[in-house]
């Protein structure tokens, strides 16, 4: 088994094998990213990647999940990612799911039968960063996206079967669209109604054009309790059905989970907990991405 570079995987991929199709990211542009600094965006010769999955087959039959790297691995041809489900669900007899990075743009490239298709062979989640819901700030972070097209893709993927794991970045606005950057990714997680939904708080990481731009003055990022705030006010406006809400990644100041729309008012208690001070947040030495 051979992997170029870093990689990177969710938190919820933690027990999966990992296979690397593709390099880095096909976008990456995005001002506040500094996950793939040492790769170009490429794709890996598909003998490798059948060989790799056979040998790891053959060192970890009883594996139950396995996650598709790099970024967005999406982006392949979708008789590609079949031929490697299909080597997938040969090597490990017990596979339950597998998962993938994409990008709006991937999902709706696909459409619906050919996710249709994905979901047949086993391709059970996609992970898509939404990070805001408010197009100003995507476009000052050069996401690349809308937050149109994203949430038609979302719908899109979850509409053909396959469940969708969201992510807001907490912060992303600076201070000065803290209120707005919530109350617009709150309406833009609504109307996707994913599977899943995590707010991750944004790390200003060295090197990147963001930090950067902190570093100048041109973006200042919200307090730890601002952040709470903001947290406070996407919870408070989001209208979910049966999306598993989580809020403790290892960057975040106040670790939370609960199930919408049940425990809204349990969640929103523990936040403004955290903002009264009644609960100690997590200290910066304890943060990371």
């Amino acid at each position: 088994m051979r992997y170029k570079g870093m990689i990177i995987r969710p938190p919820s991929e933690a027990e999966s094998y990992l296979i690397q199709a593709t390099y880095g990211c096909s976008h990456s542009k995005c001002s506040f990213c500094g996950t793939y600094p040492d790769k170009k965006f490429g794709v890996r010769d598909s003998s490798e990647v059948l060989e790799d999955i056979a040998e790891a087959g053959m060192a970890y039959p009883g594996a139950r999940r396995a996650f598709i790297c790099d970024g967005n691995a999406l982006i392949l041809p979708t008789g590609k990612l079949v031929s490697y489900l299909d080597a997938l669900a040969a090597a490990f007899p017990s596979l339950q799911r597998v998962g993938i990075y994409a990008n709006a743009r991937d999902i709706l490239k696909k459409g619906p039968e050919e996710l249709r298709t994905l979901r047949e062979k086993k391709l059970g989640i996609i992970y898509l960063g939404l990070e805001s819901g408010l197009d100003e700030i995507l476009a000052d972070v050069r996401k690349g996206e809308t937050s149109e097209n994203m949430i038609s893709a979302v719908r899109m993927a979850e509409d053909s079967g396959i469940k969708t794991s969201i992510i807001i970045l907490l912060g992303l606005g600076g201070r000065a669209r803290s209120r707005e950057h919530a109350l617009e990714s709150a309406r833009a997680a609504s109307r996707m109604n994913p599977r899943f939904l995590s707010c991750l708080t944004l790390m200003l990481v060295p090197g990147t054009e963001l930090h950067e731009r902190s570093l100048r003055g041109e973006f200042e990022l919200p307090e730890p309790r601002e952040m709470l705030v903001e947290l406070e006010t996407i919870v408070e406006n989001l209208d979910l059905d049966g999306t598993i809400f989580r809020a403790n990644h290892a960057s975040n100041y106040l670790p939370l989970e609960g199930r919408f729309p049940q425990d809204k008012k349990r969640l929103l208690a523990e936040i403004k907990s955290g903002i009264q001070g009644e609960r100690r947040l997590k200290p910066e030495f304890l943060r990371g991405l």
